[in-house]
Parts: C-alpha cells; sequence; structure tokens
C-alpha cells in the first residue's frame, strides 16, 4: 500500500483544522459606499482605489484593525459532548461580545458593531476555547490539543506574522489560569495559598513576556498602536448567577443539560474551591495591573504606543443567571455577551482618541469574511 495516499486523508483533516482556527478578519459592509463620502478620513483612499492607483488588498490594508486575543470567554461556544464541543471549538468564529454579524434584534451588540458605527474597519478573531496563557513551547495537554487551542503565545505569534499589524488589540486572557486545583495535592487542596501565591506569580511572568513580544512587533511599525489588557470577569457575581442556575436544575432536570459537565473541564468550579478561585483572580487581576504600569515605564519614550489596563470586565455584575448558556451554565448567552460587550467597549475611549478614530454618523450593517491576513 502507498503510505503517501494512505496518510492523504489524515494530512488533508489537519490541513482543513489548522485553517479552521486560524485568525478570522471581517470587514465592516457597505465600505465603499462609506468611504466614497468626501466627509469620510478614507476618502483619499476611496479616491485612489477609484483611480486604480491602489488594489483591493491596498485599500483594505489602509483600514483600522482590531484583533481580540482571548479564551472561551471571548467565543460564542457552549459546552456539550466532548465531539460537539470539539466541533466548536475547531469551527466557532463571531456571536460572540467582541465579533457578532447577526441583525439586530437577534444579535449581539458587540464591539465590532460599535466601533463600526465610528469607522469601516477590519475585526481580527484570534481567541479560542481552552486557551490559557501560557510558556512559549510548553506542551498541550491531550484535551487541548483535541480542541486545537491556541495559547496566548501562539495568538500573539499569529499577530506578529500577519502582513499588516493591529492598530487596536484587545486582549482578554487567563481565565481557565484560575482553575487552581489543576494537578493539586491533597495538602495544597487543603492549604491553598503557597499554591496561589505560586500560580498568580507564573501567570505574571508568562503573561508579561509574551506582551514584550507583543510590543517588540508593534514597536517596528509605523503607525499608531493601542493594546488594551483587560482583568478577568467578575468571577464573585457569575458564581451568584451559577447558583441560580444550579437551583433551577435541581428542581428542573431540563435545565442546563450540561451543567454539571463543567466540572469536568474545570474542576475549580465545584463549590467547595469556588472561593479560593475568585481570590486567584482577584489576585491575578492586579498582577496585571502592575504589569501594565510597568510596561509603559518601559515603552514611555515610544509616542506611537498606547497601553491600556481595563477593569470594565473586571467589575461588570455578570449576577443574573440568564447572562449563562442556557446549555452549559457556564458559557455566556446572546444576552450575556451583550453585557461583556457593553463592558468592553466603554474603556476604549482613550485608545480610540488615540488612534484618531472619530465619530460618524453611519452604521456597518453587512459584514463581508475573509480567511487569515
Amino acid at each position: 500500500m502507498d503510505s503517501d495516499k494512505f496518510h492523504q486523508p489524515r494530512e488533508l483533516w489537519d490541513q482543513l483544522t489548522e485553517l479552521m482556527r486560524r485568525p478570522v478578519r471581517v470587514i465592516g459592509g457597505e465600505l465603499l459606499r462609506r468611504i466614497s463620502k468626501p466627509s469620510s478620513p478614507l476618502h483619499s483612499d476611496y479616491l485612489a482605489y477609484r483611480n486604480q492607483e491602489i488594489s483591493w488588498n491596498e485599500l483594505i490594508a489602509r483600514l483600522p484593525h482590531v484583533a481580540l486575543i482571548g479564551d472561551s470567554v471571548c467565543t460564542g461556544v457552549y459546552i456539550s459532548s466532548i465531539w460537539g464541543a470539539s466541533w466548536r471549538a475547531r469551527t466557532c468564529r463571531g456571536n460572540n461580545w467582541f465579533l457578532d454579524t447577526n441583525p439586530a434584534p437577534a444579535g449581539i451588540q458587540s464591539v465590532s458593531k460599535r466601533l463600526g458605527k465610528f469607522t469601516p474597519f477590519v475585526a481580527i478573531e484570534c481567541a479560542g476555547i481552552g486557551a490559557l496563557v501560557d510558556h512559549e513551547g510548553q506542551r498541550q495537554n491531550f484535551l487541548r490539543r483535541i480542541l486545537r487551542t491556541r495559547n496566548f503565545s501562539g495568538q500573539i505569534g499569529d499577530l506578529l506574522t500577519m502582513k499588516r499589524f493591529p492598530d487596536l488589540t484587545l486582549i482578554s486572557i487567563g481565565h481557565n489560569n484560575v482553575d487552581w486545583t489543576w494537578w493539586c495535592v491533597p495538602a495544597e487542596l487543603e492549604q491553598p495559598d503557597n499554591r496561589l501565591q505560586q500560580r498568580s506569580r507564573g501567570f505574571r511572568e508568562n503573561f508579561a513576556r509574551e506582551m514584550r513580544r507583543l510590543i517588540g512587533g508593534a514597536r517596528t511599525q509605523r503607525h499608531r498602536i493601542a493594546i488594551v489588557v483587560y482583568g478577568l470577569v467578575n468571577f464573585g457575581s457569575y458564581f451568584r448567577g451559577r447558583e441560580i442556575a444550579e437551583r433551577l436544575r435541581a428542581n428542573d432536570a431540563s435545565r442546563y443539560p450540561h451543567l454539571q459537565t463543567t466540572y469536568k473541564y474545570f474542576r475549580s468550579f465545584r463549590p467547595a474551591y469556588r472561593a479560593n478561585l475568585i481570590r486567584l483572580a482577584g489576585m491575578v487581576n492586579e498582577e496585571l495591573r502592575a504589569m501594565v504600569r510597568d510596561l509603559n515605564g518601559e515603552v514611555a519614550e515610544n509616542s506611537n504606543m498606547h497601553l491600556q489596563y481595563s477593569d470594565t470586565l473586571a467589575t461588570a455584575d455578570l449576577s443574573r443567571f440568564e447572562l449563562l448558556h442556557p446549555i452549559d451554565g457556564w458559557h455566556a448567552s446572546v444576552e450575556g455577551h451583550n453585557v461583556l460587550a457593553e463592558a468592553a467597549f466603554r474603556d476604549l475611549g482613550l485608545s480610540l482618541e488615540f488612534l484618531g478614530i472619530q465619530s460618524a454618523q453611519s452604521n456597518s450593517r453587512n459584514w463581508t469574511h475573509e480567511r487569515d491576513l
């Protein structure tokens, strides 16, 4: 038997799944109509395109580019069976607080829709289920290999290899790192203080190292660049909503059919371990705030870069059970993504002002999908 032919289907599948996990870019609709107006800041680019002085790709490259780095909190996924979750992890794009292409009222009033009211732009989604703040080259466990997880270092690598570096990068990742009971010995479960400290310090070291990679790439660019680092979501209020969902399921087994499945993937979500998860998330957010402050000291002389820590996700009220997905009671529902979108967008004013993105009356209604940059 020809070994090359024997392995071809597997190679094709690997290529397909690799394509599925690549960043996706989405271009705001009605682009030409909007920039054809003399009042548009991009009108001169429109004229150059109309006069065939630049190509379509060159026109797109001149649009503002906004990227999201994140984990499953930033995606529209939910957990069910292992195969269902695996397929959604590989294929799910959009339908989340950062990027949603569905029309109102059914769709999410995402950050991208809100930004689309100011200017046409290119949205780049890198986030993926199960993503960790990791050490570059760190081997992934079996489950994350099945899910084709792209950790923080991999998502940073994706941005650094793009031909067009994003003007604005939003970073919301680290929620999987606060699963403090993962690989815990019994003594640590009973006395977790040292473990929480170790995980918090290790998180900051890994996060800061990857941020310096990203900043290093940004420094080589000629255009202005803004980066916003969000604190982890408000787990204290989140678990109040989760507790309501648990009571609803206890009274009606048809509610949240995969609520218990959560504990197979995230042991620290169990009621006995939640208090320390909330503690660790608070510690991590303080580390993120301090890290951004230190990095700002390092980039102070670079007038083309704006770096910001935002606590809007860390302080958003997530206590309503309606904000949880009706299947797993873990990830966000459509209403939950709307709350996260409002919170995330609230702190973008300084970055948008730094980038010179100004308000416009027209909205972005239609969208065109393109894979990779």
